[in-house]
């Protein structure tokens, strides 16, 4: 079947099964990556893991000779610390550049686990998480598009492994010792999950409080007409502030009535470090305070972003890939529309690459008078983007970052206008979707189609071909 007839095609599926026993479930998901690799082809899988090998050898020679200094992992190691002596968590101030404790107190009791370990052997541990965590990321990105076949997907996860430490967020979040692709783990496994499950929602309320920008997923979920879902996230989310009340309280007061609002202890909003569109604004108007004209962009951001992302989950009947767009929507819009946006927090460029990979793989399978360069040409784009470094080689130094002249802003601010035009492809492919099929662009209120609601469970679950 053609990359064209697995789009126009349409699959019934049964209602989910009742859920297997969780030691059964843990069993399986243990298994499945031996299986996987047994399934795939032998002489690709060989080729792709001397590439992905190769790839991260270099890496390791040239994170070497680069300063790895894992500063973020420092800060995570010494909240740990204060939650463990009984200390002051948001009075603490460490490194060289005197860091402070940024999030909840639910994260610093978390963070505990990392004070069992001398600080070497913690960078080595982080470390090969984090290169764990990046194919799980792969893995799931693959499951929420569909694509490409399953037993080609450990070629992919592997390939995407040893090459993706070179994008740059990926490339910072490992050099840092963030926590970043944990985060974005935890949110595309629920998000992946059937929407029947009665516990679907929980990792987004547990990512939510560790670090509160993944509680637009909650909106998400609430805007797409999974409401339960939505309630469970906030309820979890509720459930992570409780605890931090129980075991540290006067942190919990501290960090809910003022820590959380001055903005001083997470860095400048001008420096290039700061990829979101306040940090834009803050550039282009020269200021380090971007005062209304941020506010109001951000939020017109929010509003068109998560729109779009609505819309084009909302579109499963017509759009393929639906909730893969709206997904990959919420998340672009999240991080755009953060006061602060390390370029680190951009890891979501992992799935947002997939997607359009997998788009560009579709249009490349379809006749060749009708075929189109416009998806590869967007996927070659954007991952230029994220591998070109481009705010570190266009940095300026100290006040100069509020003086660049209109062409040194593009570099300095790419990741925001990625992102940009991320939500405008998406606004545009839902559009023509629907209209090549002669749906209406919006669904009135009381208007009625041929079959059943536009972006119901069943219209989201379909089998990857459908989608």
């Amino acid at each position: 079947m053609t990359a064209v007839q697995d789009e126009r095609s349409q699959v019934r599926t049964a209602p989910d099964p009742a859920p297997a026993p969780l030691s059964d479930r843990l069993k399986d998901a243990l298994g499945a990556p031996v299986r996987a690799l047994r399934e795939a082809p032998r002489r690709p899988l060989l080729a792709v893991s001397a590439v992905a090998l190769l790839s991260l050898v270099v890496y390791a020679v040239v994170r070497h000779f680069v300063h790895t200094s894992m500063v973020d992992m420092i800060v995570y190691r010494a909240e740990g610390a204060a939650v463990a002596d009984g200390e002051d968590l948001y009075g603490l101030r460490v490194t060289e550049w005197n860091l402070p404790a940024t999030y909840p107190p639910f994260a610093a009791m978390l963070f505990v686990p990392t004070t069992w370990f001398p600080v070497p052997l913690l960078r080595i541990v982080i470390t090969l998480g984090n290169l764990g965590l990046l194919a799980l990321l792969t893995h799931l990105s693959f499951k929420l598009v569909g694509w490409p076949r399953r037993e080609l997907r450990p070629l992919g996860v592997i390939l995407v492994t040893g090459g993706g430490v070179w994008l740059e967020p990926v490339f910072t979040t490992l050099r840092y010792g963030q926590i970043n692709l944990a985060l974005a783990c935890l949110i595309l496994w629920d998000l992946t999950r059937p929407d029947g499950r009665r516990s679907k929602g929980v990792a987004i309320g547990i990512a939510a409080g560790i670090k509160l920008t993944p509680g637009l997923f909650a909106v998400y979920l609430l805007i797409t007409g999974r409401i339960r879902a939505a309630f469970v996230a906030g309820l979890t989310f509720l459930g992570t502030f409780l605890t931090g009340a129980l075991v540290l309280p006067d942190a919990t007061w501290g960090f809910w009535t003022k820590y959380l609002y001055d903005s001083s202890r997470v860095g400048k909003t001008q420096i290039v470090d700061n990829q979101s569109v306040r940090g834009a604004f803050a550039r282009l108007l020269h200021t380090a305070d971007p005062g209304t004209a941020a506010t109001l962009g951000a939020g017109l951001v929010a509003v068109a972003g998560l729109a779009v992302a609505a819309w084009a989950a909302g579109s499963a009947r017509w759009l393929p890939r639906a909730e893969a767009w709206g997904v990959c929507c919420a998340a672009v819009t999240a991080v755009l529309i953060s006061p602060i946006s390390w370029t680190h927090h951009w890891v979501w460029c992992v799935p947002v690459l997939v997607l359009l990979a997998c788009e560009a793989a579709a249009e490349h399978a379809r006749p060749a008078a009708v075929r189109k360069v416009r998806w590869r040409a967007a996927f070659g784009a954007t991952l230029v983007a994220f591998l070109s470094f481009g705010m570190w080689a266009a940095k300026p130094q100290g006040a100069a970052v509020l003086h660049m002249g209109p062409l040194r802003q593009i570099p300095t601010s790419v990741y925001p206008l990625v992102g940009i035009c991320f939500l405008l492809a998406a606004a545009l492919r839902t559009r023509a979707r629907r209209r090549s099929a002669g749906a209406p662009l919006v669904r009135l209120p009381g208007q009625r189609d041929g079959g059943g609601r536009p972006g119901s469970a069943h219209d989201r679950q379909q089998a990857p071909a459908a989608r």
